[in-house]
């Protein structure tokens, strides 16, 4: 039978294009807010009917279903059923399904592996689609109640924290007087695939959508076309498995008698900062970092889990470690009175691993055009650059051009192999990037005078044709990142004002004409209110159009999400690509099924 009951919404057929997603967005963070709240004052009763209410909402159903079928990269890859959804009606008819509540039993996740960068294997499990929107909407209920709890020092897979916060908190700790300078730098084995069920959703309590979490647990991989039972862990590439994760390691604090003063400084031997399944724990002597090992270990057992012997060290921090594709050491200083300091750089490992990926794409597009191969290196450019500039990476970057340039001479040798060096010289580079005094900058063939076969006309913006050219590594400033205060959640309404502050630093990241719209608008996207920097990407949008007289003037322009702009020109059907792979009648209610809220 199915449930009729939902919330906030009327009996009709969605419309894609027509959700107000500002008004489902505040709706979302009003009812995570009051959760995290009641659970801050210890109202049980009232989380649980908070809980029900947020998993009814239908604007938490719309919001799930485009974090799944819109913004997260792997929208395009089938579970076990086939099934893909790519267009709006096709969104719209599964808002409607997941409404009316249907009962659904979890299908088993689709078991493919992808390469790790010491060559080995790993395994993630891909969901359905309706599992994955199930989970995100679960995922929504359960998450600010267990924000409301966790860790200060963990960092991974929550909402306002990152590597950077990490990283940050690593280097407070770490500082040349600081007392602990013994490390356990920590890996606990296999951490996705041997977390215990019985723990985990002992942990979790009355939640309730407990019995589907479980479900989701048991359901089972097919690997090969082979069915396999799941008698531990949680599949790495569901929505809900890093929540799932972190709830299952929390308490790590409590276990190595971490505390607090109410400054927030940490008092005792000892300190941690965790992200995920990597941490890092500081002591005052090696003795007791050989006791924390031994105390790690009998507390992941009880988990069904266990620290990797290979990758779990004891070192000082004058020799240094890895952590997160950074090195954090004490270095020799003179110049300071306790004759030491601190320093984070890009670990070397991380930087020849960058090193081998662009050279890939060199020797992959070696017979391409040079705007294709500038369109492939420029991402991986940049998101390398802003990853490590919070750290001591200038030289690193000078040196990382330095090694570009040497690729860029090859592909300019292999094109015009019969040409002078001058002649490749002046095709090739230029001051083609006018924000910058450097002429050495690649990219589309430049305006000189005595070559045949070559334009007069430059773009200021670099090719004459497209605009386009390589970036450099150095032309990104370092900039340190300010840690994320204390336990501070983003589902905490006493919160919201330092959150709202702490996101328009990440302007800074965009080009000047873009800092100025996000500067105007409040930093907000004009069509769901949310943050413009969530991670999606940031289109800009003419007011009037200009197919009838709209002029490129920041008074008509303003900057949206992607998919919040192509809502506004109301893309139409068959512009995206292609919906189901499988009818939508076999989605009818099975056996031994549950139905959530």
């Amino acid at each position: 039978m199915v449930q009729s009951t939902i919330v906030n919404v009327t009996e009709r057929a969605t419309d894609w294009n027509s959700i107000k997603w500002k008004h489902a967005n505040r709706v979302v963070t009003r009812l995570r807010q009051r959760i995290f709240k009641a659970t801050r004052d210890g109202d049980l009763k009232k989380i649980r009917s908070l809980q029900k209410l947020l998993m009814r909402s239908y604007s938490n159903i719309v919001l799930s279903v485009r974090r799944v079928t819109q913004l997260n990269s792997g929208k395009k890859t089938a579970g076990v059923d086939k099934l893909l959804v790519l267009t709006p009606g096709a969104r719209g008819t599964l808002v409607d399904i997941l409404t009316r509540c249907p009962p659904w039993k979890p299908l088993p996740v689709k078991r493919v592996y992808i390469r790790k960068s010491n060559g080995k294997q790993r395994p993630l499990g891909i969901p359905c689609v309706i599992d994955r929107c199930l989970q995100a909407i679960v995922k929504n209920a359960l998450e600010p109640y267990w924000e409301a709890q966790f860790e200060r020092t963990s960092y991974g897979f929550r909402p306002g924290r990152g590597v950077h916060d990490a990283i940050e908190r690593i280097h407070s700790m770490s500082k040349a007087n600081s007392t602990k300078s013994w490390v356990v730098d920590a890996d606990i084995e296999g951490c996705f695939d041997n977390i215990a069920h019985s723990p985990l959703l002992k942990t979790i309590g009355n939640f309730p959508a407990k019995k589907l979490i479980q479900q989701w647990l048991k359901a089972g991989y097919v690997d090969k076309g082979v069915f396999n039972d799941t008698e531990t862990g949680v599949p790495q590439g569901g929505i809900i498995s890093p929540l799932l994760a972190n709830i299952a390691l929390h308490g790590m604090e409590s276990a190595l008698g971490i505390r607090y003063d109410k400054h927030g400084h940490t008092i005792g031997n000892r300190g941690i900062v965790r992200y995920a399944d990597d941490l890092v724990v500081f002591c005052k002597t090696q003795e007791d970092a050989a006791c924390v090992v031994e105390t790690l270990s009998h507390w992941m057992k009880s988990k069904g889990l266990a620290l990797s012997k290979a990758k779990t060290n004891i070192v000082h921090l004058s020799e240094g470690f890895n952590f997160l594709s950074f090195n954090i050491r004490w270095y020799k200083d003179k110049n300071t009175k306790i004759g030491r300091k601190v320093l984070i750089k890009p670990s070397k490992e991380a930087l020849q691993d960058v090193r081998n990926k662009i050279k890939q794409v060199w020797l992959e597009n070696k017979s391409s055009n040079v705007n294709y191969l500038i369109s492939k290196l420029n991402p991986i450019i940049r998101g390398v650059a802003n990853y490590y500039r919070t750290v001591v990476s200038s030289h690193i970057f000078h040196k990382l051009d330095t090694w570009m340039y040497v690729r860029e001479n090859r592909y300019a040798k292999r094109v015009h192999p019969k040409k002078s060096s001058g002649w490749r010289k002046h095709k090739y580079w230029g001051r083609l990037n006018f924000d910058r005094n450097d002429n050495w900058v690649f990219g589309e063939p430049v305006a000189v005078d005595g070559f045949p076969g070559i334009s007069k006309l430059v773009n200021p913006e670099g090719d004459k044709r497209t605009g386009q050219y390589l970036l450099k590594f150095s032309w990104f400033n370092i900039r340190r990142h300010t840690l994320v205060k204390g336990d501070a959640s983003y589902d905490n309404p006493d919160l919201v004002k330092y959150w709202e502050s702490r996101t328009k630093r990440k302007s800074q990241n965009l080009i000047p004409s873009y800092q100025k719209l996000a500067r105007k608008q409040g930093y907000k996207c004009c069509v769901c209110g949310e943050s413009l920097f969530n991670d999606e990407p940031i289109q800009k949008h003419h007011k009037v159009p200009q197919s009838r007289g709209g002029k490129d003037t920041y008074a008509n322009l303003e900057l949206m999400h992607y998919y919040c702009h192509r809502q506004v020109h109301s893309v139409a059907p068959g512009c995206e690509d292609e919906v189901f792979v499988q009818d939508l009648q076999e989605l009818n209610p099975v056996p031994g099924s549950v139905r959530i809220g």
